[in-house]
């Protein structure tokens, strides 16, 4: 009798398959969060593939934690944005604040940021690395929501606005290495709070 669509997929469920560049990314994920630092030896090894075959798959160690940390950023900003969407007011303010406070208060991705600060803050703030594009785009689109919605009224253009929010948040996060005091989530919200305005005096439509 031949074999059913079912039985060949858990049979093949059971087959070992060859590691792919996502298994590599998800190990260098998991190290983050853990606080370790991401080895392209240790990953190579524990995947079993040899170190040329990881860098053809993902680039350079800092290409791979480019990729690691803009996913777990995206995602915490979506979830910041979801709970801020209905407030009153400048709503990207709490929306950094959210990202700032989420990764200092993970224990593994502190760790790994406060050992590394300068290395971080220069690859996450420089734009040939690649983050930084990706995230002055998502701070520009949250932006431009807050002026079509009336939250926010500037001056400034959009563009010099987003650079201007996201430089003042970033200075705040990587205060270890700027003036070597520990990073401040909740100044970086008040200074925000004051450059786009009070919720309550902002008009919601």
């Amino acid at each position: 009798m031949a074999s059913t669509p079912l039985e060949r997929q858990l049979a093949s469920d059971s087959t070992p398959r060859r590691p792919t560049a996502l298994d590599a990314f998800a190990l260098a994920r998991a190290d983050f969060l853990a606080g370790e630092r991401i080895d392209i030896g240790s990953i190579a090894q524990r995947l079993g593939v040899n170190r040329v075959t990881l860098y053809r798959w993902v680039g350079t160690r800092e290409q791979l934690i480019i990729e690691v940390v803009w996913w777990l950023t995206e995602r915490t900003l979506d979830h910041g944005w979801r709970t801020v969407e209905s407030a009153p007011g400048p709503r990207v303010p709490a929306l950094l604040g959210h990202l700032l406070h989420a990764i200092w208060d993970q224990p593994g991705s502190r760790r790994s940021i406060e050992r590394d600060n300068a290395m971080y803050m220069t690859l996450l703030t420089v734009a040939s690395h690649g983050f930084q594009p990706r995230m002055l785009a998502y701070v520009r689109a949250k932006l431009a929501a807050d002026l079509d919605t009336g939250r926010i009224h500037t001056p400034l253009t959009l563009d010099d606005l987003s650079y201007t929010v996201l430089r003042v948040a970033e200075s705040f996060h990587y205060m270890p290495t700027i003036i070597g005091e520990p990073a401040d989530p909740d100044r970086a919200v008040r200074v925000l709070t004051a450059i786009l305005g009070n919720p309550s005096d902002s008009n919601h439509r």
